[in-house]
């Protein structure tokens, strides 16, 4: 194009001849910049700080695992320490959070009950993220007959009444669980907490898992379409390897996000079952078992069940709060 057919064009739409002058240095290092790729995580990353409320929950969630492992290393008192003369005080200088019935320390044992709620809760969250997510992968990998079969003994779980089942399994196993205790040290570190948390492991591995297949089968289903799955199928690609290395890497975000709204859900699971004396053996406590120590008291003494609802509440909050601003930043559709 010409000098004159560029002024002919400028006339009918209003632009310059200098308009199509070529760009200097400067504005081709400013373009540059503007286009430089970034990865998926930190545009995730970046996405999520621009959420001032996941950030907040964030914030909560780290001084919460903070206050639960590094509180009871500087308090004072054990969480089953009785100390004579100090029953049932109210919050003061000495007991910031009072004491219960038999002289305790309410403060160590909140920061005692959040560690062993958090532990339940990401625990569990991981064997629902494995059993699920392996599940799932394979029914929508493999698809036809062994999908439909696989997904209708999903239904079946997910129609149990989930309560009712839990508390079931939780009589049946504690006492062969109790006798496998009493016997040795075969649970090593969980020792310590009692059948019941183990009954609470086994329970989610055997219920709570259905949800994150039901998610990761309708991903794989679309994953396996892709030319890249095609392409490792022509190479020889066996379904082990195709679910390990190109379709689970693929669901990662939706993985993470799932995961991270289980905890909550772990915990106030936990916390239920501790409520109705199905949980953390004494004396060890959980916020659950310390809110139900204190329905005996609740008129005197309101303060004992205050401080475990109230912890309780903020750890639910706050993972759900982060799980909605991790799913908004992980989600490519919602990338502006």
């Amino acid at each position: 194009m010409n000098l004159q057919k560029i002024n002919k064009l400028s006339l009918q739409l209003d632009v310059k001849a200098d308009d199509f002058a070529p760009a200097t240095k400067q504005e081709q290092n400013d373009l540059t910049k503007l286009s430089v790729n970034t990865s998926y995580w930190k545009d995730a990353w970046r996405r999520l700080k621009q959420n001032k409320i996941a950030m907040v929950a964030l914030v909560v969630i780290v001084v919460f695992i903070l206050f639960a492992i590094i509180g009871p290393m500087l308090s004072p008192y054990s969480y089953d320490q009785q100390i004579r003369g100090d029953e049932n005080l109210g919050p003061s200088a000495k007991h910031l959070f009072g004491t219960d019935q038999l002289g305790r320390d309410l403060l160590v044992r909140v920061m005692v009950g959040s560690r062993i709620s958090l532990i339940i809760g990401i625990g569990s969250a991981l064997i629902v993220l494995v059993i699920g997510s392996a599940y799932g992968a394979i029914a929508g990998l493999l698809g036809g007959l062994a999908d439909n079969i696989m997904m209708r003994i999903v239904e079946i779980i997910y129609s149990l009444p989930d309560i009712l089942i839990i508390i079931l399994l939780q009589i049946i196993i504690s006492d062969p669980l109790q006798k496998a205790f009493d016997k040795g040290s075969l649970f090593g570190g969980l020792q310590k907490l009692g059948p019941g948390i183990v009954a609470i492991f086994i329970v989610y591995g055997l219920l709570y898992w259905v949800g994150m297949s039901r998610i990761v089968r309708g991903q794989v289903l679309q994953l396996k379409q892709m030319e890249y799955v095609n392409a490792a199928t022509a190479l020889g690609a066996n379904n082990s390897r195709l679910i390990r290395k190109h379709l689970l890497p693929n669901c990662i975000g939706t993985l993470i996000v799932t995961t991270m709204l289980q905890i909550p859900s772990a915990i106030f699971t936990e916390s239920f079952l501790s409520f109705l004396g199905l949980g953390v053996a004494k004396p060890m406590a959980s916020l659950g078992s310390l809110a139900s120590e204190a329905l005996n008291g609740i008129q005197s003494y309101p303060y004992r069940l205050l401080f475990p609802a109230i912890a309780i509440s903020i750890i639910i909050l706050a993972f759900n709060l982060f799980g909605d601003g991790l799913r908004d930043a992980l989600d490519p559709k919602l990338k502006k």
